[in-house]
């Protein structure tokens, strides 16, 4: 039989929120990321679908065979441009990414292992 004096389950819940804490802070952070990374791609697959649909719009819109050439080139370096500004905003990303995961591992581990005070 329990003893109500000595078992308090709401120490019990506060020792299990304390010690899951970093966990639930590295879920958070987990989700805020993929979502950042799935903006990220949408971004990305929007670039491309405007850029292939303004090469279709071209090459109805093209008078020459010249025109439709200079047309996708144009078309083509927008393209390139856009596509590196987002491996830079990917690259960005990514590096934020590590350094938060780093943080939250550091923080975990100091959680998960008391300091040892000096004697």
């Amino acid at each position: 039989m329990i003893d109500r004096n000595t078992f308090d389950p709401n120490t019990l819940i506060n020792a299990t929120r304390e010690a899951f804490a970093p966990v639930l802070k590295a879920q958070q952070e987990g989700f805020k990321t993929f979502e950042r990374l799935a903006r990220l791609q949408y971004e990305f697959t929007g670039d491309l679908l405007e850029s292939s649909l303004a090469r279709v719009h071209a090459a109805f819109a093209a008078t020459s065979a010249n025109e439709l050439v200079n047309k996708q080139t144009e078309l083509h370096s927008q393209l390139v441009e856009k596509m590196r500004e987002r491996m830079q905003e990917f690259s960005t990303v990514t590096s934020e990414i590590q350094t938060k995961l780093s943080q939250l591992g550091t923080e975990i581990a100091a959680k998960a292992v008391p300091v040892r005070k000096a004697a």
